[in-house]
């Protein structure tokens, strides 16, 4: 699977006839006949190989008037694993336009984020994936409204503002052009509930969704990281569920996420229902959830090693963030302490500066300092060693100002660098927010204590030069090794919580 499959018809094809859902998100299937775009693992019968166009994007088939296939659903499945496994101007844009920069701040913000023209990035989308920014956010749009309005009970006009449509015409329109159906007849057909699922709660501003993610996914160390490292306040593991607050473009919010056998159970609530897609976004992002395990643990399983790691528990993802800059704080509390000793000193950080939230489902309290507020505190008031503090510091001062600048749109090697440039970074500090907070699944972490032990025990080189060599053979996908890695140590990050 790789940049411009949909180029590739002989393999598209035979994905088409053997309904291979590891390709869903990878490409479209466009019948020409019915002029409908299906997902590969349509559960149709497979149209004739000459009636199948293949495109790279639901915008593109939009583009070209296809309408999505009510039965397989093309626009609910996972999102393309290509835009988290590279660093390309397309790759960063697609991160942008899943975060809302486009409906928020239009194309020229998306430029102005990126340091490129309009035109630079409107020609390379179009290369691509057939279709602009603005194509792009509008299919965006036209999915977000979809699940809202079949998974909630929200008046249509709510939903039209949730989705990011600045009309109700234009939310009509696009909605009966995309899927052939109004809005209502959407509502009308939509699959019952399965047995279980949570209605929709009563809560103001509330909402219970389903995140697809492609098989298989172990939840143990995803789950066991995030609560285990969990920040009082601002995170906490709760009745099965991780729960934490996010800041968000136009307000606050709570997300609850809870594992379950072919989805993630996602209870968002939010303070502002234009945040909806950015904070489902973030959740998916935190989550790995698009993710291609398949082609990660087929290259890591090449490797005699890690072999028996990936066969006892295949699935593994990377522990992500929904804020960038808040992960790189928390990065340098976490310098050369233990867990628990991180997790108090950013506990503190959260009950003097962090801004109140009010959480009556649950122990949630404050929304993680921003940066600004951070900045302005008094040195000498941190717990840590004067050059942990200069460290601290500096990191903060740079992301206020803005001289430093940490998102989804991150060049992973130049971040890379100016995070090696601040004082008290080294390899393992930059390497960790590259992997955690950047997305960059190739990071690796050669210097980590729990990487050289398992390695050790493993019988692979334990120094960081020796060990970086070998692990030459699992690029693109180190990040996940080191997953496996960890998971070879009794720690509560590889277990999920009870």
């Amino acid at each position: 699977m790789q940049k411009g499959m949909h180029t590739d018809r002989t393999r598209c094809v035979r994905a088409v006839q053997s309904k291979d859902a590891r390709f869903d998100g990878w490409f479209f299937t466009a019948v020409l006949t019915t002029r409908i775009y299906c997902r590969p693992s349509c559960p149709a019968v497979p149209p004739k190989p000459e009636n199948m166009t293949f495109l790279p994007s639901a915008a593109s088939c939009q583009q070209a008037g296809f309408r999505a296939c009510k039965r397989c659903r093309p626009d609910t499945s996972p999102g393309s694993p290509e835009w988290n496994r590279r660093a390309d101007l397309v790759a960063r844009a697609m991160r942008l336009i899943a975060d809302g920069v486009v409906d928020r701040d239009g194309v020229p913000g998306l430029a102005t984020r990126l340091g490129y023209s309009t035109r630079q990035i409107e020609r390379q989308l179009l290369a691509e994936l057939g279709a602009g920014p603005l194509a792009l956010a509008r299919a965006q749009r036209a999915q977000t409204a979809r699940l809202l309005i079949e998974t909630t009970a929200l008046p249509m006009a709510e939903i039209a503002f949730a989705a990011g449509f600045s009309s109700i015409r234009s939310f009509n329109d696009t909605v009966r052009e995309v899927f052939a159906l109004t809005p209502s007849d959407l509502r009308t057909r939509a699959p019952k509930a399965p047995a279980g699922r949570a209605a929709q709660p009563a809560a103001p501003g509330a909402l219970t969704l389903r995140l697809p993610f492609r098989a298989p996914l172990n939840p143990d160390n995803l789950f066991g990281h995030l609560a285990a490292t969990a920040v009082p306040g601002v995170e906490e593991w709760r009745d099965g569920a991780f729960r934490r607050t996010l800041r968000l473009p136009y307000g606050h919010g709570i997300a609850a996420l809870t594992p379950r056998p072919d989805h993630i159970a996602c209870r968002l609530t939010l303070s502002d229902l234009r945040d909806l897609p950015v904070a489902i976004s973030r959740c998916r992002r935190m989550l790995d959830l698009d993710a291609d395990p398949v082609a990660v643990d087929d290259q890591l399983r090449a490797d005699p090693v890690l072999a028996p790691l990936v066969d006892k528990a295949p699935g593994r993802r990377v522990p992500r963030t929904v804020d960038e800059a808040e992960f790189a704080v928390r990065a340098v509390l976490g310098q050369q302490v233990s867990t628990a000793a991180a997790r108090t000193h950013a506990a503190r950080l959260v009950t003097a500066h962090g801004e109140p939230v009010d959480d009556p489902e649950g122990g949630l309290t404050h929304l993680f300092p921003a940066p600004g507020a951070l900045a302005v505190l008094d040195p000498e008031s941190l717990a840590m060693p004067r050059t942990r503090r200069t460290t601290f510091t500096t990191l903060v001062g740079r992301l206020a100002d803005g001289s430093l600048r940490l998102g989804v749109e991150s060049d992973w090697p130049e971040t890379r660098a100016q995070l090696l440039a601040l004082p008290g970074f080294g390899p393992w500090t930059a390497d960790v927010i590259a992997m955690r907070a950047l997305g960059d699944p190739d990071a690796f972490l050669p210097t980590d204590l729990g990487i050289r032990r398992a390695a050790r025990e493993l019988g692979l080189p334990s120094t960081p030069a020796a060990l970086t060599a070998r692990a030459a053979a699992w690029r693109p996908w180190r990040a996940y090794a080191v997953q496996y890695l960890w998971a070879t140590d009794n720690h509560p990050i590889n277990f999920l919580p009870v």
